[in-house]
């Protein structure tokens, strides 16, 4: 049984919405418009990539599967510090998109290098980063990569008035 199951809904107005129906049957959703519509499925799906085919139980989806809302990973933040484990995958999903917004695929040593540049400059600003983050080889950067752009294709399809659908296990 799904522990969360992850809806995006391509709106006919050109929006589009995120929701995640828990396994006691509970949602949390949000309405994306302009830029945002156009910019977050790509990100949100990148985390479903992520933590799916890395086995992350604690990121975004893991965290909206144990109750927290959409809404918790904003300002105010009304959960508190993003936990560890999220801000983790966060860097890995951003990494990704960064990679695909510039056209570039980086190796395990330059991802690597890159997440080393991005926890020093945040650290040197005060800024929370997660202690030992976790960077994926080789291998996970290929399966992973394959599975995002499998769901990127997946959601380019989606006509207006549809729906992507994936099911979330934490740790799968």
């Amino acid at each position: 049984m799904p522990v969360l199951t992850m809806r995006l809904k391509r709106h006919t107005d050109g929006a589009v919405s995120l929701s995640g129906t828990r396994r006691d049957g509970s949602v949390t959703w949000q309405r994306l418009e302009g830029a945002t519509a156009m910019v977050m499925p790509l990100h949100d799906l990148t985390h479903y990539a992520v933590e799916t085919t890395l086995g992350f139980s604690g990121g975004f989806y893991g965290l909206l599967a144990e109750g927290w809302a959409i809404q918790d990973f904003a300002k105010p933040w009304p959960r508190g510090p993003i936990p560890d484990e999220a801000r983790e995958v966060e860097l890995i999903v951003g990494f990704l998109d960064a990679e695909r917004r510039e056209g570039v695929t980086w190796s395990e040593a330059e991802f690597a290098h890159h997440a080393a540049l991005f926890v020093e400059a945040a650290r040197a600003r005060g800024k929370a980063v997660p202690d030992g983050v976790r960077l994926p080889t080789t291998a996970e950067l290929v399966q992973v990569r394959a599975v995002r752009d499998d769901l990127l294709a997946c959601w380019a399809a989606v006509e207006p008035g549809g729906e992507l659908v994936r099911e979330f296990r934490a740790g799968d």
